[in-house]
C-alpha cells in the first residue's frame, strides 16, 4: 500500500459563527462526500471535528470546509492538528460538550426562501405552519438559554418532536438535520388570541379580517411584540398615533415583498440585497410619489423605514388559505411598547402595556428568552449605516487586533441603550434595550445583562459606565458588585468608532451629539478630541452657550434660539425674537434674567441643541415631539434645497459666503467653572459657531429662503469642523479623523465633512455596522475598560518582577 492511501486522523477546531447555522450537519455531509470518517461536536466556543481519511480525502474535506460553509456561518479561525489515529467507522454528530473559550452566538435568522416555498406548498406537511424553520433559518438568540446551542437549552425544549420531525432532526439528508427549533403543525408552538377562544387557523383568520376592518393588532414575533395595522388606511394609522401619543415619529412599514417595495420606494441594489437577506432589518428608503402609504406613516419625512416579513406568522398575515383577499400589501409594524419602555416579550407584558393601544393581541406559546427589537439602518455611499443594531446582528462580536486579556462589562448610554460584554479580543454589543428614563427599561437592562453573561459565560472583573453621576446606567453599574470604570461620553463615542474600524493608533475625534457630561461639569456635545485607546485630551469645541430650561430645552429648540439671540443681540433681541416668532416678549425677558442669574441654566457645547436652535430660527421646527425631530427636519430641508440646485451653483454660493465669513478655529484661554484634570489643561480652541448662528439669523431677517439657509448652515458647520481638525493636526501631528456621535446620523453633514477632510489629506474613520448614536457607545466604554485592566495587569506584573 502506498503512503498516500494510509489513513490518519486530524483534529480541526473551527471558531466563529458556527452554532445555530447548520454547521455540524454541513460538516457531516461534506465528510460523506470526501469519504472521511470521524465526528463533529459543539464545544460551546467552537466546533471540534475529528476527521480520519487518506491525505487526499482529508485535503478534499478541508477544501469543502473552507469553500462551502453554510450561508449563515462566519468562520474566523480554523486550527488543524494531528492526533493519534482513531479507527472511526463512520461520521457522527455527537453530543455537545461545554468548554471554556470564546463564544459566538448566532443572531436570529429570517425565514429562508426554501422554508417560504414550503410554507405555501399545499403538498408539504408544514403548509401554512406559523413556525416553519430549518437548519439555515429561524430563531436563535431570542430562544437560547445557554450554550452550546442545542434544543434542550432553548425554549423549544418544551415542545417534544413528533416522529416525523425527529427523523428530519437526526438524518443528514434532510434540510432540518440538527435544526434545534424544528417543529410542525403537529408538535410545535401554537398561535392564539389573548382573551378570546380562537387558536391556530381561526386566530390568524380573525386577525386578517381585523386588519382589513382598520383594527390595530399586537403581534408576537421572534424578539417581541409589534403593533400592526393597514399602512394604507389613514384612519387606522392616525388612531394608532393618537393611542401611542406619538404625533410625528415615523412608523416602520412591513411590505409584502420586493415588488411592493420597488413600487413604493427608491431602492439601490446594495440595500435590496440586505433588505431581502437573512437579517432583514428595517432600511430607510426614499418614498416614491404617488404611493399608497397613509400620510401619517412618516409625516414630513422623505424617507420611510421598510422591512420585509422575516417570520412565518408575518407572512401568513399577508397571504393565507382562508378565502380572504388581503387588499393591502403594507402593514405598519412598529415596536410593541409604551413610549420609553422596552419592547414587550411576554403575554403578561402585552396585556399590561399594549391593551390600550390595540384591539386584538395575537400571541404564541414559544417563549422569548431575550428581547430583540428590529435593527434599523440607512445606506451611505453604498454601505450600511446602522441606526439601531439589534435583531439579525446582535450579539455578533467585533474582533480587535490588540492582544487583550480579560473580561469587561459596559452598561452603555442613557438613551438608545445597548450594553457590551468584552472577552479578550471579542466585544459583544447587545440587542437594543431602550431609553433608561423608564424603570421598566432599567429592569430590562439588568435582566438582559444577566442573560447575556450566562450565554457568553462571562464573568467581568470591571464595569464601565458614563461619567454622569445621576444616570440610571451609572446606578446599574454600581450595583454590579465589581469595580466601576467611568468613561467620558464623547470619548466613548470616538473609541467606539476606532474599535469598529480596528484602529489602535491615536486619532482626532470629532464627537458631535446632543448631551454628554463633561470632565469640567458642563454639558458637552460638540467636541474635537485627541484620542487613543488609553486616554483623551479635549482640544476644542463649538462656542459654549447658555442652555436654559433643563430637560425641556432638549425638546424645545426655540428656548436655545432665544438664549443665543439674547447673547448675540443684547440691544435687538426683542425685535428679532418677535420677527422670528419664537416666543412672547415676557418669556424672552424671563430667559434673559434666568441666564444672568444662572437659574435652571447650564453652560453647553451641545451640537444637537445648536441644530435645534437653527431649526427654530428658520421656522422649520420650534419643538420636537421625538428625539432629533427638529434637527432631522432641518437636514431634510437642506437636502431638498441641494437637490434643486446644480452642484457648481451650490459651490459658487458657498465660495461667495466664505469670502466674508471666516470658518477658522479661534485659540482662546480655557475657562472652566471647576478645576480640571491635568490631562484637560491643554490649550483649547473654539469653533466660532456663534458667527454661523448670527449669519443665519441676519440672512433670515433679510428674507433668504429657509431651505437655502438650512443647507448653508450644514456647509459652513462642516467647514468649521474641517478647520478645527486642521488646527488639531497642527497641535498633535495626527492625520486620522474619527467622526462619531448622534449628529453624524445626519448624512448631509457626514458627507460634507468627509469630502472636505479627505480633500485636506486626512484619513477619515466613520461608522457602518455600529450606530454613531448612543446605541454604539457601549463598545467604546468596553474597549476603554479593557485597555485599563491591561494597564493594571502590567503594573501588577512589574511589581511582581520587582
Amino acid at each position: 500500500m502506498s503512503r498516500s492511501n494510509e489513513k490518519s486522523t486530524q483534529v480541526i477546531r473551527v471558531y466563529g459563527i458556527v452554532q445555530g447555522v447548520g454547521f455540524r450537519p454541513f460538516v457531516s455531509r461534506i465528510a460523506d462526500r470526501a469519504g472521511v470518517t470521524g465526528n463533529v461536536a459543539n464545544k460551546g466556543s467552537y466546533v471540534e471535528i475529528y476527521a480520519r481519511g487518506t491525505e487526499e480525502e482529508r485535503a478534499e474535506f478541508l477544501q469543502y470546509l473552507r469553500e462551502e460553509p453554510p450561508e449563515r456561518s462566519a468562520v474566523l479561525k480554523t486550527d488543524i492538528s494531528d492526533c493519534e489515529d482513531i479507527p472511526f467507522e463512520q461520521f457522527d454528530i455527537i453530543e455537545s460538550e461545554k468548554e471554556e473559550g470564546d463564544i459566538f452566538v448566532s443572531p436570529d435568522i429570517a425565514t429562508c426562501p426554501k422554508c417560504r416555498q414550503e410554507l405555501y406548498d399545499p403538498g408539504n406537511r408544514r403548509y401554512m405552519h406559523p413556525f416553519i424553520n430549518c437548519t439555515a433559518c429561524g430563531p436563535r438568540l431570542t430562544i437560547l438559554d445557554s450554550m452550546p446551542y442545542d434544543r434542550e437549552r432553548t425554549s423549544m425544549g418544551e415542545f417534544p418532536m413528533c416522529p416525523e420531525c425527529a427523523y428530519e432532526y437526526t438524518h443528514a439528508e434532510t434540510r432540518r438535520y440538527d435544526a434545534q427549533p424544528v417543529c410542525c403543525n403537529d408538535c410545535g408552538p401554537e398561535v392564539y388570541l389573548i382573551g378570546r377562544e380562537e387558536r391556530g387557523r381561526e386566530a390568524i383568520t380573525y386577525v386578517r379580517k381585523a386588519i382589513l376592518e382598520g383594527k390595530i393588532i399586537a403581534v408576537k414575533g421572534i424578539g417581541g411584540f409589534h403593533l400592526c395595522c393597514d399602512a394604507a388606511n389613514e384612519e387606522a394609522v392616525a388612531r394608532l398615533r393618537k393611542l401611542k401619543t406619538r404625533p410625528a415619529k415615523p412608523f416602520a412599514v412591513m411590505m409584502k415583498n420586493l415588488e411592493t417595495v420597488e413600487r413604493e420606494c427608491i431602492i439601490s441594489p446594495e440595500s435590496e440585497e440586505v433588505l431581502d437577506g437573512h437579517q432583514k432589518p428595517i432600511i430607510l428608503l426614499k418614498k416614491k410619489p404617488g404611493g399608497i402609504l397613509a400620510p401619517s406613516v412618516a409625516p414630513d419625512n422623505p424617507k420611510v423605514g421598510v422591512m420585509l416579513p422575516y417570520a412565518p406568522v408575518q407572512m401568513l398575515l399577508f397571504e393565507y388559505n382562508d378565502g380572504i383577499t388581503m387588499t393591502t400589501d403594507c402593514f405598519v409594524m412598529t415596536s410593541g411598547n409604551v413610549s420609553g419602555a422596552p419592547i414587550c416579550r411576554t403575554d403578561e407584558d402585552a396585556v399590561k402595556e399594549l391593551s390600550s393601544f390595540c384591539d386584538i393581541i395575537l400571541s404564541h406559546d414559544r417563549k422569548i428568552r431575550l428581547r430583540a427589537d428590529d435593527s434599523v439602518m440607512d445606506y451611505y455611499r453604498g454601505e450600511p449605516y446602522m441606526i439601531r443594531r439589534s435583531r439579525g446582528y446582535a450579539p455578533l462580536p467585533f474582533m480587535l487586533s490588540e492582544a487583550f486579556h480579560g473580561q469587561v462589562l459596559a452598561v452603555g448610554g442613557e438613551l438608545k441603550n445597548t450594553f457590551c460584554i468584552g472577552k479578550n479580543q471579542l466585544f459583544y454589543p447587545s440587542p437594543y434595550v431602550g431609553d433608561m428614563a423608564d424603570i421598566r427599561t432599567v429592569q430590562a437592562l439588568e435582566e438582559s445583562i444577566i442573560r447575556m453573561e450566562e450565554l457568553l459565560e462571562a464573568k467581568p472583573s470591571i464595569v464601565a459606565c458614563d461619567m454622569h453621576p445621576k444616570y440610571n446606567t451609572t446606578l446599574v453599574a454600581e450595583e454590579q458588585g465589581i469595580p466601576v470604570f467611568r468613561v467620558q461620553h464623547h470619548y466613548a463615542h470616538i473609541v467606539s468608532c476606532m474599535a469598529e474600524n480596528d484602529c489602535a493608533e491615536p486619532v482626532i475625534g470629532v464627537s458631535f451629539d446632543g448631551t454628554g457630561y463633561g470632565t469640567d461639569g458642563t454639558i458637552w456635545g460638540g467636541e474635537i478630541l485627541e484620542a487613543s485607546y488609553q486616554s483623551f485630551t479635549r482640544l476644542g469645541s463649538i462656542r459654549p452657550f447658555i442652555q436654559i430650561g433643563g430637560d425641556a430645552s432638549a425638546k424645545e429648540g426655540w428656548r436655545i434660539a432665544v438664549s443665543m439671540i439674547n447673547c448675540l443681540y443684547p440691544d435687538r433681541a426683542a425685535e428679532i425674537v418677535e420677527t422670528l416668532g419664537l416666543c412672547e416678549e415676557s418669556v424672552r425677558k424671563l430667559y434673559e434674567q434666568m441666564a444672568v442669574r444662572k437659574i435652571n441654566s447650564v453652560v453647553s457645547t451641545s451640537a444637537g441643541r445648536l441644530f435645534d436652535a437653527v431649526s427654530a430660527i428658520l421656522g422649520i421646527r420650534l419643538c420636537s415631539t421625538f428625539e432629533g425631530e427638529a434637527s432631522t427636519t432641518l437636514e431634510f430641508a437642506a437636502e431638498a434645497y441641494e437637490e434643486t440646485r446644480a452642484e457648481e451653483a451650490i459651490r459658487e454660493e458657498l465660495r461667495a459666503v466664505l469670502k466674508s465669513f471666516s470658518a477658522a478655529a479661534e485659540c482662546v484661554e480655557k475657562e472652566s467653572p471647576v478645576e480640571l484634570p491635568e490631562k484637560e489643561n491643554a490649550q483649547k480652541f473654539i469653533l466660532p459657531t456663534e458667527r454661523l448662528v448670527r449669519l443665519i439669523i441676519e440672512k433670515r431677517l433679510q428674507g433668504t429662503e429657509a431651505g437655502n439657509l438650512a443647507y448653508l448652515f450644514h456647509a459652513l458647520l462642516a467647514e468649521q469642523i474641517v478647520e478645527g481638525c486642521k488646527k488639531a493636526a497642527e497641535m498633535t501631528g495626527l492625520e486620522v479623523c474619527a467622526l462619531s456621535g448622534g449628529v453624524f446620523q445626519n448624512q448631509l453633514l457626514l458627507r460634507l465633512c468627509e469630502e472636505r477632510l479627505t480633500e485636506e489629506g486626512f484619513r477619515v474613520l466613520r461608522h457602518s455596522l455600529l450606530p454613531p448614536n448612543d446605541g454604539g457607545i457601549a463598545l467604546g466604554q468596553a474597549v476603554a475598560a479593557m485597555v485599563y485592566i491591561q494597564k493594571q495587569n502590567d503594573l501588577e506584573d512589574t511589581k511582581q518582577v520587582e
